[in-house]
């Protein structure tokens, strides 16, 4: 099983799908593999409360749970993202080239006849 042998293994975004039992069973292999012996990132915006909507019917949450806290340091983040940050900078700047736009037009004047 090839995720159990890197010295380092980052699992991002559990949670931005739902995962049938399969998934979880796979997941639970390889962190039950790695426990104690390499280190696992898991980045999730879900709390572990919810892991039970993340994977229906998973016996075995509790126990991936337990081996993912188990020694583990987590750090809870809590701002903006980063994405909606750079995309509201983004729709700003593209406000103000616009009003920079208009104010350097001008006027259109009708030819008297």
């Amino acid at each position: 099983m090839r995720y159990t042998h890197p010295e380092l293994l980052v699992i991002d975004e559990i949670g931005y799908l739902s995962y049938g039992n399969r998934h979880v069973d796979l997941l639970f292999e390889i962190v039950s593999r790695r426990y104690e012996q390499k280190s696992t990132v898991v980045t999730t915006n879900r709390p572990f409360t919810e892991w039970g909507e993340v994977f229906p019917n998973a016996s075995c949450v509790v126990s991936l749970i337990d081996r993912l806290v188990h020694n583990a340091e987590i750090i809870n983040i809590e701002c903006d993202s980063y994405r909606l940050k750079e995309a509201r900078e983004r729709s700003q700047q593209r406000q103000q080239q616009r009003a920079q736009r208009k104010s350097r037009a001008k006027p259109v004047t009708k030819k008297e006849e």
